[in-house]
C-alpha cells in the first residue's frame, strides 16, 4: 500500500513537473501588440478620411489598406492571448490627426519602432518562452510592417514633388496574415503564409 501511495505521488509530482510555466513575458507582448495594432488601425483609417478630404485619394488607399492589415494583426494576436487562456482589457485607442504629410511622418515613425524595436523583442520573448502561435503572428505582423514602412516612405516622397500619381491605387491585403501587395504585384500565394491570391481583398 505504502509503495502504492508513493507511486502516486511521484506520480503526480511528474505531471507538475511537466506542466509548461506561465508565458508572462509573451502575454505581456500580446497585450502590448493587440493595443498597438489596434490604435494602429483606428489611426490609419482616420488618416484616410484625412487624406481625401486633402485631396490625396491615391494616399487614402494605402492607409485603408494599413488600417485592414493592422485589424488582421489585431484578431491573430487576440487569438493567441485567448489561446493563453488570458483576456485583453478594454481600451480606448488614442492617436491626433493632423495633415497628410504628417500623418505619413508619424506612420512611419510608428512602422520604424515596430520593425526596430517592438517586434523583434517580442519574437525574442515568444521564442525563449517557447510559445511558437505567438511566434508565427508577431512574425506576419513584423513582415507586413516593413512592407508598409517601404509604402509610407515611397507616399511621402511622393507627395514632397507633387507625384502622388505614381504612386499604387489599388491593394491586396492577404485575410490571413495581413501582408499588403500593391495589386499590380501580386503574388500567386502569399509570401508570408501561402493563402491563395483569390483570397485576398481588393482595397
Amino acid at each position: 500500500m505504502r509503495n502504492i501511495m508513493l507511486l502516486a505521488v511521484l506520480g503526480l509530482l511528474a505531471i507538475a513537473g511537466c506542466k509548461q510555466p506561465t508565458p508572462v513575458n509573451t502575454i505581456a507582448d500580446l497585450k502590448d501588440g493587440i493595443k498597438g495594432e489596434t490604435t494602429a488601425s483606428a489611426k490609419y483609417a482616420a488618416f484616410a478620411q484625412k487624406a481625401r478630404e486633402e485631396g490625396y485619394d491615391t494616399i487614402a488607399k494605402l492607409f485603408d489598406a494599413a488600417s485592414k492589415a493592422e485589424s488582421i494583426h489585431a484578431t491573430n494576436h487576440t487569438k493567441v492571448l485567448e489561446g493563453l487562456g488570458e483576456k485583453m482589457e478594454d481600451f480606448k485607442p488614442e492617436f491626433e490627426v493632423k495633415t497628410t504629410a504628417e500623418n505619413l511622418q508619424a506612420a512611419i515613425d510608428g512602422e520604424s519602432y515596430e520593425v526596430s524595436t517592438m517586434y523583434p523583442k517580442f519574437l525574442d520573448d515568444a521564442k525563449t518562452e517557447k510559445v511558437e502561435k505567438a511566434t508565427k503572428s508577431f512574425t506576419w505582423a513584423m513582415d507586413t510592417e516593413k512592407k508598409h514602412l517601404d509604402f509610407y516612405q515611397k507616399a511621402l516622397e511622393a507627395l514632397k514633388v507633387n507625384k502622388e500619381n505614381t504612386l499604387p491605387f489599388v491593394y491586396a491585403v492577404c485575410p490571413v496574415c495581413g501582408n499588403t501587395y500593391d495589386n499590380a504585384n501580386v503574388d500567386e500565394k502569399c509570401a508570408f503564409c501561402q493563402t491563395s491570391k483569390d483570397k485576398f481583398e481588393i482595397i
